[in-house]
């Protein structure tokens, strides 16, 4: 069993790179080393460029638009705690600027028959469905290394991360350049997706976790939006959630039916033929549905520079980015339907999903699904 600190350690890092061991902690391969010291000496580095709010807002060198972002966080972040029951804590109370576009680049894959997830397991955080890298480049040769086995792969820039509330000892997790200029709906909404990882988790359980956090989200940043009554804000937050749905349904269209390919009487006989081209057209359905919606999106005003990060994913689309889609919106529904039965009180709801958490996957499962129901 890892020492105390080790453990504490390993799960810092816990989504910054898919649960990365320490040296000294674990004794890993030569590869598997090279990966925990990447995560280690990433995280540290990020921690480190990180100061605390007021430092920012006293210097007088601090860009005004960013004096103004991170006032915008230290209220975001008191609403967090005080209205929406999530940790009072050091976690987005200092800020660092980052020489890059994303905190890290995460890994996802999938077979080409199937919409599972390649998972990565370890001794503390469970099975994950992704991996972490603090350089693009290390992602990328990931990337390689499972396309040669024969896995359908996405590689995707990730703006934050949380560890768990388990590097609140090292000073929190900070704000970040890679999202701090946001629109303020966005900004806010990832603020309170990430401080619900810290609120609960359930081990090796990533689409639980994730659409636990995705429900948070939506209903805080619905409840920040009212109590700022800021007409503007609520309008442009309204716009680009109007997108948002869109999109989601799209590829939650694409989902059923690629999932419905693969548990056809074809997949059951193995008529890879038939199979390749059921999928090549339901993948050709979805590029040409989005070329629909994203015309529509720039008459209506939206820029391109806006839209280039859905152009990037619709172009890579595979098995990898809508099985990693699906992680965040799947089970949604059922956690707003738990937030209705817990009476939109936000300290019973969340204890109610740390129940679930804490229970055995099979049951979380069941519970999941009664949810779900209509």
């Amino acid at each position: 069993m890892l020492p105390a600190r080790c453990r504490a350690l390993a799960r810092c890092l816990a989504l910054a790179g898919g649960c990365a061991l320490l040296a000294g902690c674990a004794q890993p391969g030569g590869d598997a080393l090279g990966y925990y010291w990447q995560s280690l000496r990433g995280h540290l580095a990020l921690m480190h460029a990180a100061r605390p709010l007021p430092e920012w807002l006293a210097a007088p060198d601090t860009p005004e638009p960013l004096r103004q972002r991170l006032q915008l966080a230290q209220q975001a972040r008191t609403f967090a705690s005080r209205e929406l029951a999530l940790p009072d804590n050091a976690s987005y109370r200092r800020y660092a600027r980052l020489d890059r576009p994303a905190a890290v680049w995460n890994v996802v894959a999938a077979p080409p028959w199937s919409l599972a997830l390649h998972t990565w397991c370890f001794p503390v955080t469970g099975c994950i469905g992704y991996r972490g890298y603090f350089d693009q480049e290390g992602a990328q040769a990931e990337g390689r290394r499972l396309q040669q086995q024969g896995l359908e792969v996405s590689v995707y820039p990730v703006p934050a991360y949380s560890t768990l509330g388990y590097s609140n000892w090292l000073g929190g997790d900070p704000l970040l350049s890679t999202f701090i200029g946001w629109p303020e709906g966005d900004f806010v909404r990832l603020l309170f997706h990430e401080l619900a990882h810290q609120q609960a988790y359930a081990s090796g359980d990533t689409r639980f976790n994730e659409s636990y956090a995705t429900a948070v989200e939506r209903l805080g940043v619905q409840q920040w939006l009212h109590a700022r009554g800021d007409a503007a804000v609520r309008q442009q937050y309204e716009r680009s959630e109007e997108r948002r749905g869109q999109w989601r349904a799209l590829t939650q269209q694409t989902r059923a039916r690629l999932a419905a390919i693969y548990e056809s009487k074809q997949a059951l006989a193995h008529d890879w033929q038939a199979l390749a081209a059921m999928k090549s057209e339901a993948m050709q359905e979805f590029t040409g549905h989005y070329a629909q919606l994203r015309e529509c999106w720039l008459q209506a005003g939206v820029t391109a520079q806006q839209l280039a990060p859905l152009d990037r994913w619709a172009a890579g689309a595979n098995n990898a980015s809508f099985a990693a889609q699906g992680a965040y919106d799947d089970l949604v529904p059922a956690f707003m339907a738990l937030f209705e039965r817990e009476g939109r009180d936000w300290p019973r709801f969340h204890a109610a999903v740390r129940a679930m958490a804490a229970a055995p996957p099979g049951e979380r499962e069941t519970k999941m699904r009664e949810l779900n129901q209509p």
